[in-house]
């Protein structure tokens, strides 16, 4: 099986909408700042509750917000 990484557009997302800053999108999902930072960084991968909750605030579709992509 190859690796995956999970990628994510949460960042573009949150700042197409414009009126969520990280601290209160992080607020509104359950997770700290700092959490919130390293999923827009693709540095942690969240549970599925944590991207479905992601997808809720900001009113997208989950594979709108979160895809895997193989590595190269």
């Amino acid at each position: 099986m190859k690796d995956v990484m999970l990628k994510n557009a949460v960042k573009l997302k949150r700042v197409e909408r414009g009126d969520l800053t990280q601290g209160e999108l992080a607020k509104q999902v359950g997770v700290t700042r700092q959490t919130m930072n390293l999923i827009e960084a693709q540095k942690y991968n969240p549970t599925i509750k944590v991207c479905l909750q992601i997808a809720k605030v900001l009113d997208v579709k989950l594979d709108e917000l979160f895809w895997m992509e193989d590595e190269a």
